[in-house]
């Protein structure tokens, strides 16, 4: 189940966390992880168990081209950037079965979870091929 964060919902419509203008990064969860589970978390300390991939040649991935499109036909906003690559991604101790979009701060303590994304490719086991991750058309995330 993807969802927004709750801290966060509430610090974007206080116009807190501006999408474009933030450092948005995206980390892999392997299937032990809370993070699908909590959805208050107010930080990527704060979600009880990260369990965070560990295969080879995995690193949180920076987005680029963060974007934000009103769509008057749909009635929404959406938040979107280019796709990301994850090249020649080894085996994990566990699958990966979703992955945390954040906005980057210092470190964990202070870096906000955004989004828990579970869809497109999901549970996903590391083989050493590239896991691509293609944004739906229609935008990372709807307002």
């Amino acid at each position: 189940m993807s969802f927004a964060y709750t801290p966060a919902k509430y610090k974007i419509a206080r116009g807190e966390l501006a999408w474009q203008s933030s450092d948005i990064r995206v980390l892999l969860c392997m299937s032990n992880t809370t993070a699908d589970t909590d959805q208050d978390a107010a930080t990527i300390s704060a979600i009880g168990t990260l369990d965070e991939y560990d295969g080879a040649n995995y690193v949180r991935k920076a987005l680029a081209n963060e974007a934000v499109n009103q769509d008057d036909p749909n009635n929404r906003a959406e938040l979107d950037a280019d796709d990301i690559t994850w090249t020649s991604l080894g085996v994990g101790a566990r699958q990966a079965v979703g992955m945390v979009v954040f906005k980057f701060v210092t470190n964990d303590a202070d870096s906000i979870p955004i989004l828990f994304v579970d869809s497109g490719g999901f549970p996903f086991d590391g083989d050493g091929t590239n896991l691509i991750v293609a944004w739906n058309v229609e935008a990372i995330a709807q307002l």
